[in-house]
């Protein structure tokens, strides 16, 4: 690899070798101010429709607008979630205390405590993104694992990396074991805010039934009816939702996991862990550019109403080692084909035969 330098501000040819994350993250600090009234706007405006679905899973009659409403009430709990992620690392306001405030109120919706995800997440994922042992998100087991498991165990596994259960995957392995009420094998760490924290999402979910069951009975409606969908189904979408997103964040053929810390840093996993999903009409957009993902890891300061310029600079800057994906349902399928196990041995990955699925080995391209 030659050590020629570019000029100040200047791509950085794939021969070369790549900057320090420091250096990266000065080409992204213009991008990093922070804006109080344009956080309050996003937060009341999908307050406002969050409320709006849910009034319409009781106010109108069709079984089948009900549905509509209570799923696009899922989408919009996303929506807040990502909100609440932006205040949960300090990136949505300037003000380190409100943003607290803001990330607890957000997660509310997902029945999320905040300082759980902010353990789990700020922590542990993104300390340490796609190092085994230590991240737990989509982490991937070797073939020796996988045969290890119970027969209840390896079932879990099968629908987990099918494709068609992310909402599963999330719902059991981080929502319940991680977030709600963790126990000590989960959650070693044990600390009171994590308790009340628990405890404020599990009262704001009881009123959500109380209300949703109070207005069934009000308009003469079947509870059971109601509470399916206008909690059940938002809250299941939601799971959905999460579970896929941050599936199709870090699993890619050419994104590599890691078992040894020494190698791991030396993969500059900021970049090389990380996928930027690209979809048609400005869907980014509607998901508050959470997908503009490569960014965000490279620097969780930068807010997600500038996420989009700053993913842009990166790709301009380096160009050809961040990985671009379009998104397309039969991509998806593909990656959730082949993205099964992990060898760390070869560096690839496989499928749950423990054959080779991925044509390329982290970020270098495929021999030929």
């Amino acid at each position: 690899m030659t050590t020629q330098t570019t000029p100040e501000n200047a791509p950085i040819p794939l021969d070369q070798e790549m900057p320090h994350r420091k250096v990266i993250r000065q080409w992204l600090l213009p991008l990093s101010e922070r804006s109080t009234l344009r956080a309050f706007v996003l937060l009341l405006i999908d307050t406002a429709l969050f409320v709006g679905l849910i009034a319409g899973t009781v106010a109108l009659e069709s079984v089948w607008l009900k549905l509509l409403c209570g799923l696009a009430a899922g989408f919009v709990i996303g929506r807040l979630f990502i909100i609440g992620h932006d205040a949960c690392h300090q990136s949505l306001t300037p003000h380190r205390e409100l943003n607290k405030w803001i990330g607890r109120y957000a997660f509310l919706y997902s029945l999320t405590p905040y300082s759980l995800w902010d353990t789990g997440h700020n922590v542990v994922h993104h300390g340490y993104t796609n190092l085994k042992g230590v991240d737990f998100v989509w982490t991937p087991l070797t073939a020796e694992e996988f045969a290890a498991l119970g027969p209840i165990d390896r079932l879990l596994q099968y629908l987990y990396r099918s494709g068609w259960a992310p909402g599963l995957y999330y719902l059991i392995e981080i929502w319940w074991k991680r977030e709600f009420f963790p126990n000590k094998t989960h959650m070693p760490t044990r600390r009171p805010i994590f308790f009340k924290d628990s405890l404020l999402v599990t009262v704001f979910g009881v009123l959500w039934v109380g209300v949703m069951a109070y207005a069934a009975g009000a308009t003469g409606q079947s509870v059971w009816l109601t509470l399916l969908m206008g909690v059940l189904v938002p809250f299941l979408f939601w799971n959905t939702m999460i579970g896929f997103v941050v599936y199709v964040h870090h699993t890619h053929v050419r994104v590599s996991w890691h078992n040894e810390k020494s190698a791991w840093t030396k993969a500059q996993p900021f970049v090389s862990t990380t996928v930027h999903l690209t979809f048609p009409m400005k869907i980014g957009n509607m998901v508050h550019h959470i997908m503009e993902h490569t960014a965000h890891h490279v620097d969780m300061s930068i807010p997600l109403y500038r996420l989009k310029q700053a993913q842009a600079k990166l790709e301009e800057m380096l160009p050809g080692r961040i990985i671009v994906q379009p998104f397309s349902w039969s991509w998806y399928f593909k990656t959730a084909k082949a993205c099964k196990l992990y060898d760390f041995t070869r560096e690839c990955w496989t499928d749950f035969q423990g054959q080779m699925t991925s044509p390329v080995r982290g970020n270098l391209p495929a021999k030929t």
